[in-house]
């Protein structure tokens, strides 16, 4: 991250990390229903698809000066305390209970058994995401960058575009167009590098060769691009055993890039006191968040709480508590390297 902030990309990670937090709280799945569908909740869970692919843009686009000027030895710098927070956050999920029903009924080993045989059916799976699936993100950073930086090295830059541009059309042909394709993957094509490499590959091209868009092409970007995403979605929830839920499509690099540079070009959106404050705890945040996720779901469901008024409260419980953990974590000598 460099050392001048900059106030709009600070706002842009805090709403992106709001908009997560509400994807996994899966808020108003369960109602209200619109001819038995939760129309409202599919349209939310739709809207927050942004954001990981915005968070890989900006890397890509903070970290093309010193990864160009230093390759490996910056890269090894960057991603050495990703690597040691990916680890140690990976072991706390291996090791706290999600299922508080299935803990008091068949007991803690019972329920983490049940777990680590889940994760063994999945075994290079797993190993691209980590001890829970939300983790996924710091190892498609890595790879992503991986790439990028190997490519430098060798100085085959001319050829950063084209390999990021050919694993991101693998990754959909062989992921949510599969059922179309009939091609497959090692891996669920959402981790490791097939979409990370393209999109921090966008950020790295246009902190590189300086590119900017008025506001008003920006928000025409971002339009037709969620516009075709949620096409892309609706026709393939029509083909045979289709999904509505994506994680990536056609439509994503040009949706992420119109919010991109609608950051870019509106640099002072957001800045107050509390973004740039809230704006250092993001990356904590995400990372133990589901876990708060989880909790709160447990809870409403033992509790039996409306479905409506769950939804309302999470994302403000979710985040609220979140961000408590992250700071007494930054307190704690021995948690410092959970957080940073």
């Amino acid at each position: 991250m460099p050392q001048h902030r900059i106030a709009s990309f600070e706002f842009g990670r805090i709403i992106a990390t709001i908009a997560i937090i509400a994807l996994h709280s899966q808020i108003f799945m369960q109602a209200p229903l619109f001819d038995g569908q939760p129309l409202l909740g599919m349209g939310l869970n739709q809207i927050s698809r942004f954001a990981v692919p915005l968070f890989f843009i900006m890397a890509g686009y903070f970290i093309q000066p010193r990864l160009t000027a230093e390759r490996v030895p910056y890269l090894w710098c960057y991603a050495r305390p990703l690597l040691i927070m990916w680890v140690l956050w990976s072991i706390i999920y291996l090791i706290l209970p999600f299922n508080f029903h299935l803990v008091t009924t068949e007991g803690y080993v019972a329920e983490r058994t049940f777990y680590w045989q889940k994760l063994l059916t999945t075994p290079l799976n797993t190993l691209f995401e980590g001890g829970l699936v939300h983790l996924w993100y710091i190892p498609g950073l890595l790879s992503g960058l991986t790439i990028i930086t190997v490519l430098l090295r060798l100085k085959l830059s001319q050829l950063i575009i084209p390999v990021a541009t050919l694993l991101f059309i693998f990754g959909l042909m062989a992921g949510s167009y599969a059922q179309i394709t009939e091609l497959s993957s090692p891996i669920f094509t959402r981790n490791g590098p097939f979409f990370s490499t393209f999109m921090i590959m966008l950020g790295f091209e246009i902190r590189r060769r300086n590119i900017s868009i008025s506001l008003k092409y920006s928000i025409i970007m971002m339009i037709v691009g969620f516009c075709l995403f949620i096409g892309e979605a609706n026709y393939l929830s029509l083909q045979e055993n289709g999904s509505f839920f994506h994680d990536f499509l056609f439509g994503t690099p040009l949706w992420a890039l119109g919010i991109f540079f609608i950051l870019l070009a509106k640099p002072n959106l957001g800045d107050y006191k509390i973004i740039h404050s809230l704006s250092k705890d993001v990356l904590g945040i995400y990372l133990c968040h589901l876990l708060i996720v989880i909790y709160y779901l447990n809870i409403i469901s033992i509790l039996n709480i409306n479905p409506i008024i769950a939804s309302i409260f999470a994302v403000p419980v979710v985040l609220t508590v979140s961000i408590i953990i992250v700071r007494c974590l930054r307190k704690i000598p021995m948690t410092k390297y959970l957080v940073r």
